[in-house]
Order: C-alpha cells, then structure tokens, then sequence
C-alpha cells in the first residue's frame, strides 16, 4: 500500500483529496456549509423543518432551469428569456384551463410554448449568427408582454376543475416531510449532472464554448449544437412555469420576473465561466443553493429589501470579478 502510494506521489499524481479540494464544486459547497453554520449560530430559527422545506421549495425551479442555463453559458452564450418564458408558461396554463382545456393538456401547451420561444431563440443566435444577449433581451420583452396581455396586468387564479387537485398536488404535495417539488427537481438535476457529465452531445457544447471555429473545423455541427442548448433551456423554463402554476394555484404579470439574473449568477458563483467551456451542472445548483439561503438569511436577519438587491447584486459582480481572474489566471 505505501508503496503504490508513494509511487503516485513519485510519479505527480495527485491524491483523491486533492481532486476534490480542486473541484469548483468543492469550495462553493464548503461556503455554504460555512454559511448554514453562521446563520445556525445566530437565528436557531433557520434549521427547523418548516424553514428548510420553504427554502427547498423556494429554489426548486430555479435549479431546474439552472440545469440548461449551464449548457447555455457553457456554449459561450446565455438566455435572459428564461424568467418571462417560465411567466408565460405558468399563464398559459392557467388560462386554458380555467377555459375548459383539460389541465394536463394545458401543462403540455406551456411547455410546448417554452420550446417554441428556445427554438426561435435558438435559430436566431445558431443559424443567423445574431447576438444572444439582443436576441433573449428581446424574447424577454415579448414574452413578458404576452404575460401582460393575458392577465392584463393582474392576476388569474387557477379555477376548480378535473384534474386540477391531481396537479396541484405536483407543486405543493408532500411525501412525508418531502415536498413533491423537491423531488422533481432532484431528480432532473441528476440526471442533468450525469449526462452533461457523460453523453457525447455535452461534449460537443463544451468544445463550442471553448473554441467555436475549431469545432466547426473537427466536424461538429455548431449551428445545431447552439440552437439545441437554447430549445433546452425554453423547455425546461417552461417545465418550470408548469411547476410555479402547481405550486401557487395563480398566474400574475409578474411571475417568474427576475430569475434569468438570479439562475446566471448563480451558475458563475458555482463555476460556470461566462466565457464558455466550463462549468458543471452540480456547481450551478449549488450556487442556486447558496443564493437561496443567503436570501433566508437576510430575511431572517430583517435586512431591508432594499439592501438584499443590493446584496445581490454585489454577490454577482464579485462572481464575475472571479471568473475573469481564473480565466486570466488560466490563460
């Protein structure tokens, strides 16, 4: 055993614990650790089960759009419609159901109408070259004005109807102690980690992201690839807007309004590189986790609303300031 060991150490390998000590993913999830023990200490309130559960609950959606919002960023790209597509997705339900559509049918509609908005997303930047913060800033807009529209600027509560106790019960049911919403999420979230991970179609987004015109020069297609990441991320926001429907019962205009800034900041602070090529979907969910509980912190610790955007903000500027120091660094 000594000597294989010392045999590694001979021959540069480094250990398992320094692998670990080196992954992103380590060092953001010793933060958070660090972060629970803080708040634990000053608010005993933070540990109970009600808080936890509301917390889980709280980022469940966000994880699961974090899941493409990786890919996006990892393709050298970014979608700042994902917010206004999960809104629109969770309208679209609403309205069509209380309409006499069959609710299962609506969740389908508004998925389907997050696919829509990825592909067009998708062809934009993938085939016509154009500029993914222009073209998702304006897939925002459009999307959020349709939200506008159909609840003219109100609410829509979402009417009694077959189906609907089944699938409110997908968004705030429990099993035992566990939220259904949670459950959903964790599993996506594997199964996303795994085949970003793993599957060959992955890979071809990590070499886009890292060096476009070498990929197109090796043989991969990356038109395709681009547009396919953006497809993903309109259908997993518009998962997630199918998912807020169950959980709240309601639709209002500004549903979902936010959380393209909050998902991107929290996939950099979890080692996702906004200049492509690398990131993991474990690390975004992570920094959606820390982004959550820094907000139950501040809640707890009755910092003003004001002073939380500001903080934030902060948060995602010195993850930005980070990013741009490994890439130097890297380099």
């Amino acid at each position: 055993m000594s000597n294989t060991a010392e045999v590694k150490k001979q021959s540069g390998q480094p250990s398992v614990w320094k692998r670990i000590r080196s992954m992103k993913e380590f060092s953001v999830l010793v933060i958070l650790i660090a972060l629970i023990v803080f708040i634990s200490i000053m608010s005993p309130a933070f540990l109970t089960v009600t808080n936890l559960r509301t917390t889980a609950i709280g980022f469940s959606c966000n994880a699961i759009i974090a899941i493409a919002m990786t890919l996006a960023l990892v393709s050298g790209g970014f979608d700042l419609s994902v917010g206004s597509v999960l809104g629109l997705s969770a309208v679209c339900v609403v309205v069509l159901t209380n309409n006499g559509i069959s609710v299962w049918l609506a969740c389908l509609v508004g998925i389907l109408a997050g696919v829509f908005c990825g592909t067009v997303n998708g062809l934009l930047i993938g085939y016509m070259d154009l500029n993914a913060f222009i073209t998702t800033l304006g897939m925002q807009q459009m999307a959020r004005g349709i939200v506008y529209v159909l609840t003219n600027g109100g609410s829509i509560g979402l009417q009694d109807a077959p189906g609907v106790k089944a699938f409110r019960v997908v968004g705030s049911g429990s099993i035992g102690n566990v939220s259904v919403l949670v459950i959903v999420c964790l599993v996506l979230v594997i199964i996303g980690d795994i085949l970003v991970r793993r599957s060959g179609v992955a890979r071809n987004v990590f070499f886009v992201g890292s060096n476009e015109k070498t990929s197109m020069l090796s043989g991969i297609n990356t038109r395709l690839v681009k547009t396919l990441v953006y497809v993903l991320t309109g259908a997993l926001a518009g998962l997630a807007g199918v998912l807020t429907a169950s959980r709240f019962g309601t639709a209002t205009s500004s549903t979902g309004s936010g959380v393209e800034m909050t998902v991107i900041s929290a996939a950099v602070i979890g080692g996702v590189s906004l200049s492509g090529g690398k990131g993991t979907v474990a690390g975004a969910v992570l920094g959606v986790i820390m982004m959550s509980v820094i907000s139950n912190i501040l809640v707890i610790l009755n910092v003003s609303v004001h002073w939380q955007n500001f903080i934030t903000g902060a948060i995602l500027i010195l993850a930005i300031i980070f990013d741009a120091l490994s890439n130097r660094k890297k380099n």
